[in-house]
């Protein structure tokens, strides 16, 4: 088993108090409670964007045989336009098992060596790295292993084109980094 990386910000504690106002944490909440305060299910979420959007859908810990079976009733046997990312490798390791030939992203603080070889020990397709660690040597490194780049999140267009003029394939965005 490999470790998960880290450390995460305390700020990502898994609460719904970002989006939902809520100090309670997802994990210690059953599916009906979390539909009862407005969050709705993957299911519902993958019904409700279609099959056209290309999706990074991120794990926290591991997803069981449920999150399979929806994604490949949403997506197809072949998960189309879709990738799994986890910064928990536990995580990436059972998807690995039960849909060996989804693509999976190890998601990492950095892009280096030691993140280069996670990936690669773990059978994933890329990386998603926080954009901050990305630059052409970076990008080098994970495209000479064969591992594609996605970057997580970026706030401003200038940050979205130099990463897009460095190869990564994509990224989250957030606010206006788009605008204009």
């Amino acid at each position: 088993m490999h470790q998960s990386n880290g450390p995460w910000p305390a700020r990502a504690t898994g609460s719904l108090e970002r989006i939902q106002g809520r100090p309670e944490r997802v994990d210690e909440l059953t599916a009906a409670a979390l539909g009862e305060l407005g969050v709705p299910s993957l299911a519902d979420v993958l019904a409700t964007v279609g099959r056209r959007p290309f999706l990074d859908v991120e794990l926290k810990g591991d997803p069981g045989p449920a999150v399979v079976e929806v994604l490949a009733a949403a997506r197809g046997p072949a998960l189309e336009r879709a990738v799994v990312s986890s910064a928990d490798a536990g995580a990436l390791e059972r998807v690995g098992r039960l849909a060996p030939s989804w693509p999976r992203w190890f998601i990492s603080w950095t892009l280096d060596v030691p993140t280069v070889e996670e990936a690669e020990a773990l059978g994933c397709r890329g990386v998603a790295v926080q954009w901050r660690a990305i630059d052409r040597g970076s990008v080098g490194l994970a495209q000479s292993a064969g591992l594609e780049v996605a970057s997580w999140t970026v706030r401003r267009r200038s940050t979205f084109q130099r990463l897009a003029r460095l190869g990564v394939v994509a990224v989250c965005v957030e606010a206006a980094a788009l605008d204009g």
